[in-house]
């Protein structure tokens, strides 16, 4: 499997600074083709390790590596969409099974309670334009965040 290694022992491999490594990040509003040339994308093609919790047909989890919380896992789809504002009424089957992934992934991790977050677009956050769901738990959550 190409998500064995952690993220950190490769993190030089590419142009762009994100999380504190090397990746291409490509903020454009516009751009699922170009969401496949990301880090995430990379890692789907098993170009690049990550710490690996699940995949299946449609997605891949694996640990952040630059964790907020004690539990801090991200849940990819192998479909390159660019953020949650790229996905239209045919992505709605893949967007619930993100999110039954992360609460699968949430109580793997042995949280009871967590939260879930979807950066969409750069203001909002995201450094990588990949979509994502960031599953957070394992301490107090304060709101709002950020």
């Amino acid at each position: 499997m190409p998500c064995r290694e952690p993220l950190r022992q490769r993190a030089s491999i590419c142009n762009q600074t994100v999380h504190g490594f090397h990746a291409p990040a490509v903020p454009s509003s516009d751009c699922d083709s170009m969401a496949g040339d990301t880090i995430f994308g990379q890692m789907l093609r098993g170009e690049i390790p990550c710490d690996e919790v699940y995949r299946d047909e449609r997605c891949l989890a694996f640990r952040d590596i630059q964790p907020q919380a004690p539990v801090h896992v991200l849940v990819i789809p192998r479909k390159p969409l660019e953020s949650l504002r790229a996905a239209d009424s045919t992505d709605s089957e893949l967007l619930g099974h993100l999110l039954l992934v992360a609460a699968r992934v949430a109580k793997q991790e042995g949280l009871d309670d967590f939260r879930t977050v979807i950066n969409s677009g750069l203001e909002a956050g995201q450094t990588v334009f990949h979509l994502h769901v960031h599953v957070i738990g394992g301490r107090p959550l304060a709101w709002p965040p950020g």
